[in-house]
């Protein structure tokens, strides 16, 4: 295989990760900008709006970093440059998946504690903080 099809293979397979990650990420952002407009969103104490916004920032983060492939692809594609395209679409989307897990762990925190009061709303959260960084991260690059 030579290098441009390899560089076409790197591409196409960044591709099809976007494809995956991104309606996730945008389903979790249209989530969160309704929450502020439901009836009980009063009641939310001032830990819970402030985890809330946290939540509504790395969202908001992760979408920038997960269309910025899109971008840098549409920008930089007449000048044939795609070594940068996929080396820059590769950090993109890492820093948009570790947006989006910190994203994830604010969002259940936030609606664990508005559901209860107990040490369940840091252990609901952490577990799955837990299952991510083992799945995302640990085994991936244990390639076990």
């Amino acid at each position: 295989m030579n290098e441009e099809e390899k560089r076409d293979r790197q591409m196409m397979e960044l591709l099809n990760e976007l494809r995956v990650a991104l309606p996730g990420v945008q389903f979790l952002l249209a989530f969160l900008l309704t929450v502020p407009f439901a009836n009980r969103f009063e009641q939310v104490t001032a830990f819970e709006k402030t985890v809330f916004y946290a939540a509504l920032l790395c969202t908001a983060a992760s979408v920038v970093f997960l269309i910025a492939p899109s971008a840098t692809h549409r920008l930089r594609f007449h000048q044939r440059d795609r070594t940068f395209v996929i080396e820059s679409a590769n950090k993109y989307l890492i820093a948009g998946l570790a947006c989006l897990g910190v994203a994830l762990i604010l969002a259940l925190t936030m609606v664990t504690s508005f559901l209860y009061e107990s040490w369940i709303v840091i252990a609901g959260p952490g577990a799955i903080g837990l299952l991510l960084v083992t799945v995302w991260i640990i085994r991936p690059l244990s390639r076990g």
